[in-house]
């Protein structure tokens, strides 16, 4: 699958932005400064995604002089080549253990000034109570990983193990993206449900059995998966 376009991967961490502000409004029409800016990419990386979205067939350009416009036509078959792509494992994962049940409202009151979200079943059960489990996995990006993981353990008392473990401190792999359209939830902060959805995908155990009841649940509301 190929998926690479000037030498650039469209599910890779920046290019992402665009796949998911165009799912994130699937019936705008998206202009390329749509997504440059501060907040954004660069007009060549902006160009290049587009140009390789529109190759495989998940937009359609509307070439109209200073009015053309882009459209995402197939939502669909772009998840599914993204979930294909996309592993969990690419995550770099520091795991310990606590045996302290209350251990995720500590967790919520120690970070809530920081650069954490949670994902996988710890996040989805927010939405959900599909899975039942210990393990706690959550996102974190302080400015000094080996100084805020020693504070965060001293505070928490984490303990690690030779192996196993119930608590997953992750270093994400979508550096810029894993926080976009990041949501708050009974308190606690969790990624989209985008990311929900590719974290869980191929995930053991019961991932994928967990983001497609997440899925179906959404729409049961009347909510859609990619929408902010």
């Amino acid at each position: 699958m190929n998926n690479h376009t000037n030498g650039k991967n469209i599910f890779a961490d920046k290019a992402t932005f665009i796949l998911r502000k165009m799912l994130s409004n699937p019936e705008k029409k998206w202009v390329t400064r749509d997504f440059t800016g501060a907040d954004g990419v660069s007009l060549g990386m902006a160009q290049g995604v587009l140009e390789t979205m529109a190759k495989k067939g998940y937009i359609e350009r509307v070439k109209r002089g200073p009015d053309s416009y882009t459209l995402l036509t197939n939502r669909d078959e772009l998840i599914s080549d993204w979930v294909a792509e996309y592993r969990f494992e690419l995550n770099e994962i520091d795991t310990y253990y606590s045996p302290d049940n209350n251990i995720l409202t500590k967790f919520k009151d120690y970070l809530k000034d920081k650069p954490y979200v949670l994902t996988l079943h710890s996040g989805a059960n927010l939405i959900t109570s599909f899975v039942v489990t210990d393990q706690v996995y959550l996102y974190f990006q302080p400015e000094d990983w080996n100084k805020d993981i020693l504070e965060l353990r001293q505070q928490l008392d984490l303990k690690e193990l030779v192996r196993g473990g119930n608590i997953h401190i992750i270093r994400p792999h979508y550096k810029k993206s894993v926080f976009y359209s990041a949501q708050t939830i009974k308190g606690y902060k969790v990624v989209s449900n985008l990311q929900l959805y590719l974290d869980l995908y191929n995930f053991k155990p019961r991932g994928r059995e967990h983001g497609e009841y997440l899925k179906k649940y959404l729409e049961e509301k009347g909510k859609n998966l990619y929408e902010s």
